[in-house]
């Protein structure tokens, strides 16, 4: 494939803005769905347990299934896979929205619900992540990163205050929202063109199967990366909770946990699109180490905030630094693997990493069940920061990496 000197513009590139919809119109359903399954949860059984449980069954199908995603992202169609684990989630939020109209909405059906949400998205994110690679050039490879979680954090932005708005209106149409949006990404997938092709199919073995995590293993920076996050969003995540801060603490109802849920997202979309027009390219593990630093303090400020627009405000701090790490560790992944592994190891880099958040979930809500729900945020944002002190020192190679390149042998 020739390359000009001066790459087309991302939005002059027409399957980029294509990927960029699946990206508006999936993370769109996936925030109006956490709003109304957090809510709908809540409002029947009143326990920060069971809120924990929704991450718990998203988390299960991730840990189980992640040697199958990574390996089929690799050997098929990432389009196809990402269109078809789509097309489930449709069908999953249509199931809880005839439930929600005929009043037979159980806590039981929406944690089974969040099992197959969470086995749809386990296939989904390691196929619609390694397409990106396949779709720009990688000179502009990190710029359409950023642009990619900029187009998705815009969503999230909306998302979570649509979310509340709709359930204050007819909880039935949160899910029917969610259906559509889901349906009309499937549909737009499948039908983006790749300027490069998967590589030729391995054969299927244990040990091909196995070798994201073989990867990751020789690749520190990567490894380190991957661990950095994990332990930071295991530990400092409190997205579960908000729900007890909306309806217990600021006594905001459903609206307000949306303006809560939609935060996080206000200060990514910022953090986003400064790093589209002023890409980082120097001392990343550094900034890396800073960005989570800062998503612990904002998790602490949460804890201490007296109203609800200062909670909002410490939710954006926290988006924003969540996000900035996000860019860097996705960089470093796709920048460091070839293409015929990156299926493998994004699934392995998913399962530790994206499904810490729902497994950080589960661990706030179970700490909330037991010290009270500030004490347990606090808890957990102390936690982050002491990580980031102890992996200066265990997570050397990550912290001393100066750019996205990987270090020449």
């Amino acid at each position: 494939m020739n390359e000009s000197s001066q790459p087309m513009p991302l939005l002059r590139h027409r399957a980029f803005v294509r990927f960029l919809y699946v990206r508006i119109a999936a993370s769109i359903a996936l925030q109006v769905q956490v709003v109304a399954v957090g809510w709908q949860m809540y409002a029947l059984t009143g326990s920060p347990f069971q809120l924990g449980l929704i991450g718990l069954m998203q988390f299960i199908p991730a840990i189980g299934f992640f040697l199958v995603t990574g390996h089929a992202a690799d050997r098929y169609d990432r389009r196809t896979i990402s269109a078809t684990a789509q097309l489930i989630e449709a069908l999953a939020v249509m199931v809880l929205a005839v439930a929600t109209a005929s009043g037979r909405l159980t806590p039981s059906l929406l944690l089974a619900m969040a099992f197959v949400l969470g086995s749809a998205r386990a296939f989904e994110q390691p196929s619609l992540q390694t397409a990106l690679p396949n779709i720009v050039p990688d000179a502009v490879l990190p710029r359409a990163i950023a642009a990619s979680n900029s187009a998705a954090q815009t969503a999230i932005v909306g998302g979570p205050a649509l979310g509340g708005i709709l359930v204050a209106l007819n909880p039935t149409l949160v899910f029917v929202a969610c259906a559509f949006l889901w349906l009309s990404s499937a549909f737009v997938m499948i039908g983006i063109a790749m300027e490069r092709r998967v590589a030729a199919r391995e054969p299927v073995d244990l040990k091909t199967m196995l070798g994201g995590l073989a990867f990751i293993g020789r690749h520190k920076v990567v490894l380190g990366a991957i661990v950095l996050d994990l332990f930071a969003v295991l530990l400092g995540n409190a997205t579960g909770l908000l729900p007890i801060f909306a309806r217990d603490v600021f006594l905001a109802g459903p609206l307000g946990f949306g303006l809560l849920r939609a935060a996080p997202a206000a200060g990514a979309l910022v953090a986003a699109l400064t790093l589209t027009r002023w890409p980082i390219s120097q001392r990343v593990g550094r900034k890396m180490f800073a960005a989570v630093a800062i998503f612990g303090t904002g998790t602490i400020l949460l804890a201490l905030s007296p109203t609800l627009l200062a909670a909002m405000a410490a939710m954006c701090i926290v988006g924003a630094a969540d996000t900035v790490s996000v860019v860097i560790r996705q960089s470093l992944l796709l920048l460091h693997t070839p293409d015929q592994m990156r299926g493998r190891v994004f699934a392995v880099s998913s399962m530790f990493t994206g499904t810490s958040n729902q497994l950080g979930d589960f661990r706030a809500g179970s700490a909330a069940a037991v010290f009270g729900t500030i004490p347990a945020v606090l808890i957990g944002g102390f936690s982050t920061l002491a990580v980031v002190l102890i992996s200066t020192r265990l997570l050397r190679e990550l912290y001393r990496a100066d750019t996205f390149a990987p270090a020449k042998q």
